[in-house]
């Protein structure tokens, strides 16, 4: 097995990127979704969390999945 190489400055640079444009997305939503004057029932906001948590946790299974196989030579 290779060893790992440290991360280099470019890719702390991409980090630093996607790091920035994730920050822009969360505060580009918050002001849209403050500016909209619409009241959500309890039904509403226990659907949306159900759904972020439902989703997270088959992005993170997946993805799981795909290190598993990797890592157990199943992918080939």
């Amino acid at each position: 097995m290779e060893a790992r190489k440290p991360i280099g400055p470019g890719g702390w640079f991409v980090v630093a990127v996607l790091v920035a444009l994730l920050i822009a997305a969360i505060a580009y939503a918050a002001r849209i979704w403050m500016s909209v004057d619409v009241q959500m029932s309890g039904w509403g906001w226990l659907y949306t969390i159900l759904g972020v948590v439902i989703t997270t946790a088959l992005g993170a299974g997946l993805m799981a999945l795909v290190f598993y196989s990797s890592r157990n030579d199943y992918d080939r």
